[in-house]
């Protein structure tokens, strides 16, 4: 199966996850993802772990490790 044994949902939520962990904006995320509200796109957006540490060291880069 091409598909991991995964479902179409799940498929979808990989997809909007890793296009905004690294900054996709948010009209691409919508369009990909075919939802028409950002509210319910948000649910799709789970960034990991790694990708809001980044996001801190980003935001802060001299805060200690």
């Amino acid at each position: 199966m091409a598909s991991g044994g995964r479902t179409l949902h799940q498929l979808r939520h990989c997809l909007v996850t890793h296009l905004a962990e690294p900054g996709a904006q948010m009209p691409i995320l919508m369009s990909k993802s075919r939802h028409t509200s950002p509210t319910s796109l948000a649910i799709y957006a789970e960034p990991t772990f790694d990708a809001v540490a980044a996001a801190t060291t980003a935001l802060d880069p001299d805060r200690r490790q």
